[in-house]
């Protein structure tokens, strides 16, 4: 991953909070802002400095800091992952997100949600994930599933099937109740173009990007 690819996840995770990505917001959210945007901003930092030949030592540092996060508020993320632009977790307590999942851009997640991969059966593997994803709180995603762009998942519901984009599910198992989307509860994506050529940077469903 090159700098300029780093530097604007880092600013369209921002961007997702709270509107802006000056320096000077970032430095301020960074210290006080919320929970989700300094994990995501830790994971970020470990990822692109595990891949430099001179400072993948320091990424031991962003691995500390996120475990330090992790008992603290409850997120559990881990440096490297392939997730999108523009990552916002709305809350925090009780959230895992295997390092294996694959996240497009724009994902939301909240409080209780699990995205974890399965070790065993015909849906051994992980979840792939596409754009403009809701996950409301207490959703459990795992397995080999894949789930659609503009896709609202909704409280409690546990996805172990794919998912088709446009679909609003809810349910154990999940049942597509409406073809009205996650339009409703996405917002802030217009934090502009990714950098050309861009690695790892909206990754959309159906599309695994080896490491």
């Amino acid at each position: 991953m090159r700098f300029e690819e780093y530097r604007f996840l880092v600013k369209s995770d921002l961007y997702r909070y709270v509107g802006a990505a000056s320096l000077g917001t970032f430095l301020k959210y960074l210290a006080w802002g919320e929970p989700g945007f300094k994990c995501t901003f830790w994971m970020r930092t470990g990822g692109y400095l595990s891949g430099q030949p001179f400072l993948r030592h320091f990424s031991r540092v962003a691995d500390l800091v996120l475990r330090r996060y992790r008992y603290k508020y409850g997120i559990q993320l881990y440096a490297g992952s392939r997730i999108g632009s523009g990552f916002y977790i709305g809350h925090f307590g009780g959230i895992f997100v295997s390092g294996d999942a694959v996240i497009g851009r724009n994902c939301n997640i909240s409080q209780g949600v699990t995205i974890g991969k399965t070790n065993r059966g015909e849906r051994k593997g992980h979840p792939v994930i596409g754009d403009n994803v809701y996950v409301a709180p207490g959703a459990k995603i795992f397995g080999k599933v894949r789930v659609g762009n503009n896709v609202a998942i909704g409280a409690n519901c546990v996805v172990s099937r794919d998912v088709p984009d446009n679909a609003v599910v809810v349910g154990i198992p999940c049942r597509v109740i409406s073809r009205k989307g996650s339009g409703e509860y996405i917002n802030r994506t217009d934090y502009g173009a990714a950098p050309a050529a861009a690695d790892g940077v909206g990754l959309p469903a159906g599309r695994v990007r080896r490491t």
